[in-house]
């Protein structure tokens, strides 16, 4: 299985940014790999949503399991084809005075060895975009409302 962690102390309230996290809708807007994401059904804090995520050529289908565990956890899982283990989790720890530590943490298995090997390559590049364009999203969004530093 393939696992990459990446972190950023961003300076806006775990709140703003489980909230960014938790949108998955509006992922193809910003996140890369992301090409769609719909949500088909919603139960209290847990939704199902199909996805397509992409690189280069190649295109996965899949649907996914989200679990909402506000505003500190959320856990996105799928054993549908082509993954044998899909698992995304963002965490948000607030630090005090400064703003909110997020994590997101990306494991993956696939049931191809093929193409479990391209992602093993590609998979630290990727998360280490994915983290970046979720920083600049919420700097797009949150900035004037910033943390204040005393």
């Amino acid at each position: 299985m393939s696992s990459q962690k990446r972190e950023r102390l961003l300076p806006y309230t775990c709140e703003q940014l489980f909230d960014l996290a938790a949108d998955v809708e509006r992922y193809p807007e910003y996140l890369p790999w992301w090409m769609a994401a719909r949500i088909r059904r919603r139960e209290l804090n847990t939704y199902f949503t199909d996805q397509v995520i992409g690189l280069g050529p190649i295109r996965v289908s899949f649907g996914s399991r989200t679990v909402l565990q506000p505003p500190t956890r959320i856990d996105v899982t799928s054993k549908d084809f082509p993954f044998r283990q899909f698992k995304l989790s963002w965490n948000f720890v607030t630090v005090a005075e400064t703003g909110c530590r997020v994590s997101l943490i990306a494991e993956f298995e696939l049931r191809s060895f093929l193409l479990q090997g391209i992602l093993d390559r590609a998979l630290p590049g990727a998360t280490a975009e994915v983290i970046a364009a979720f920083e600049a999203r919420a700097h797009s969004l949150y900035q004037r409302t910033k943390i204040a530093h005393n």
